[in-house]
């Protein structure tokens, strides 16, 4: 007699075959896992179900399932980048229309589908704590767009629990975008089209970052072009801010002016102070940090930061403690030893080319190009063409890798960036780039003693952020490899890791890197998931940390020389930076940050051969 299957097996089974035949992709991966749910062209993880399952849980599963799967069965990822506007605020809509977008469409014409859809959209909104909103507030703007347009393809009004909050919006929204809504209804298949309509949404609603518009080219120069025609190329400074746009396949300006109004005291200041300084960073620098947060109840503020920490890992544990540590993660780094290190050396090698010569062609002396004579042969009045080697411009290069140290790392995702930052460490040194490894945590969970003294107060409104920092200095980048070894097994400690609150631990990484005299700079950022801090987020804006996070990778995108690239585990950081990459499994991480950082310096070596033309 077979053996009866398990009903959450049973459950797994089934949502895995739904999902495959919704997405239209039946070589499609289907694994769960506790935690948020991610999708890629070839794979997808889905929230495992956990114990006994009520029924409104398993309907919420499936809406999770038949979002996903409608993403991928209607978007197209050429044409949402191609009509990507500019600015952090502009692209949260568009992007939260066009997830809209795919679920409305799977409403329309799938019963079922729309009933796990209402659920799952109910629970965002009792989440978030939409469905108790009194007042209309700015930071809803997004939610109440996303459930117009929603109403308006699926002639479905909103559910009870957010109903609310749309009539706060629905007058000023049908009178400011009423005629785009309306063509918005009748192109909902046709993605290119939909996408201009929202664009002129966004403009509609002046939430264009037309300055960032204005003072980027055109992004569709290729770059056979650029190398062909560098005296028309925009260049900054030293070539840096256009390397790292030329390879994200768009220009940015690079304000030299907003590196030299830091100081090292500043960096000081970011993490002390009364509580009523905003940390140094795109606030204090910049225009549009300020435009986007709409009022100076919603801009993002520590409510009180004297309680944050920036740490030496050293110091975090005993010498005894941390040799146990560090002998745990040598016997983790020996099942992977072979496959990393092979990449590691690959990496040094490319490094290690790029540091010794190029030629230079068509010269009017040196040696004699014998790849050019036939050009003489057919024409005898083109000159003789030589050439000459010479030694190439190598900038001086430091890294940061600044490690997510929240709680939904742990286990083995922690265990192999910890791995990797070891291996990555070694392996610049050995070709003279400095490298800086950073953590950021927090101190507490659900709130420290900046929630403590926020309920001492009687709980004022929109506090801003309610927990305190941890930053981890795991490695300076003026310290030797050796003497911070050690230091990197700290990152197995149990207890160490609780929530993340990633756009001051940017800013505090970003600030770290402009004070250094090397002339490229690097920040390789790891995360596996968007900022949470509950304490936080109960007394906020439910995106507030979200968006403060968004605008600090817009501000350090656009007018800091430093490069910025982000790889998620498990979570799609591409839809925040320009340059990332998203993978599944934590033993993907080596390979990927090989080639991220590989892909870097190709770009330097490109940029040293448009100079030497």
């Amino acid at each position: 007699m077979a053996q009866k299957e398990e009903p959450n097996e049973l459950l797994k089974r089934v949502t895995s075959a739904a999902f495959k035949a919704l997405a239209g992709v039946k070589t499609m991966n289907v694994g769960f896992s506790p935690g948020q749910a991610t999708v890629t062209d070839e794979t997808a993880i889905l929230p495992g179900p956990i114990g006994d399952l009520k029924k409104t849980d398993i309907t919420q599963l499936r809406g999770v399932s038949d979002s996903l799967a409608l993403r991928l069965r209607y978007h197209d990822n050429i044409v949402h980048r191609d009509h990507m506007p500019k600015g952090p605020e502009a692209r949260a809509v568009y992007e939260a229309i066009e997830q809209v977008r795919c679920e409305s469409l799977g409403a329309l014409y799938f019963s079922g589908v729309a009933k796990n859809l209402d659920v799952l959209i109910d629970e965002r909104y009792k989440s978030r704590g939409l469905s108790s909103v009194t007042t209309r507030n700015e930071s809803n703007l997004i939610d109440a767009v996303s459930m117009l347009i929603r109403e308006k393809i699926t002639g479905q009004p909103p559910r009870v629990s957010a109903g609310r909050l749309l009539d706060f919006w629905r007058e000023e929204l049908e009178e400011r975008i009423g005629e785009q809504l309306t063509v918005l209804t009748s192109c909902p298949s046709d993605q290119a089209k939909f996408s201009d309509v929202v664009s002129d949404i966004i403009r509609a609603l002046d939430l264009a970052d037309e300055e960032t518009e204005d003072t980027e080219p055109n992004e569709q120069e290729s770059e056979d072009d650029s190398e062909e025609n560098a005296d028309d190329a925009e260049t900054g400074e030293d070539g840096d801010a256009n390397d790292q746009a030329m390879t994200a396949g768009q220009t940015s300006e690079m304000d030299m002016s907003d590196e030299n109004e830091f100081s090292e005291g500043e960096e000081e200041q970011f993490m002390s102070g009364d509580g009523d300084e905003e940390p140094a960073g795109p606030s204090s620098q910049n225009e549009t940090w300020g435009r986007n947060s709409t009022s100076s109840e919603t801009r993002y503020k520590p409510f009180i930061n004297k309680y944050d920490e920036v740490i030496n890992a050293d110091d975090l544990c005993d010498v005894e403690e941390l040799d146990r540590l560090r002998h745990q993660l040598d016997q983790q780094l020996a099942s992977m030893q072979g496959v990393v290190s092979r990449l590691a050396n690959r990496l040094q090698r490319r490094l290690m080319a790029k540091q010794t010569r190029l030629w230079e062609f068509d010269l009017e002396e040196g040696l004699l190009d014998a790849g050019r004579l036939s050009r003489v042969v057919t024409n005898p009045m083109y000159p003789l063409s030589y050439k000459m080697e010479r030694d190439t411009n190598f900038r001086d290069t430091v890294v940061t890798l600044l490690i997510d140290n929240s709680g939904s790392m742990r286990g083995r995702p922690i265990t192999v960036a910890a791995m990797c930052g070891d291996i990555l460490a070694r392996t610049l040194e050995r070709c003279g780039v400095k490298v800086e490894i950073l953590g950021f945590t927090t101190r507490s969970w659900k709130g420290g003693q900046s929630r403590e003294k926020w309920v001492t107060d009687n709980k004022p409104k929109n506090p801003g952020r309610l927990n305190d920092l941890r930053h981890i200095i795991y490695k300076s980048a003026d310290q030797p490899w050796r003497r911070s070894r050690k230091n990197l097994g700290l990152m197995l400690r149990e207890g160490l890791l609780k929530e993340n609150i990633d756009g001051e631990a940017l800013l505090w990484a970003h600030q770290r890197l402009l004070i250094r005299p090397e002339q490229r700079r690097i920040l390789l950022v790891i995360s596996d998931g968007a900022p949470v801090d509950d304490a936080t987020l109960s007394a906020n804006p439910g995106n507030y940390l979200e968006r403060h996070l968004r605008e600090t990778i817009e501000w350090i995108e656009t007018r800091s020389g430093i490069e910025i690239t982000a790889i998620g585990i498990g979570h799609d950081v591409t839809r925040y930076y320009r340059r990332a990459v998203t993978i599944i499994d934590a033993e993907e991480l080596g390979g990927t940050m090989m080639e991220q950082l590989a892909e870097l310096f190709d770009d330097d070596l490109r940029d040293t051969v448009r100079q030497a033309r």
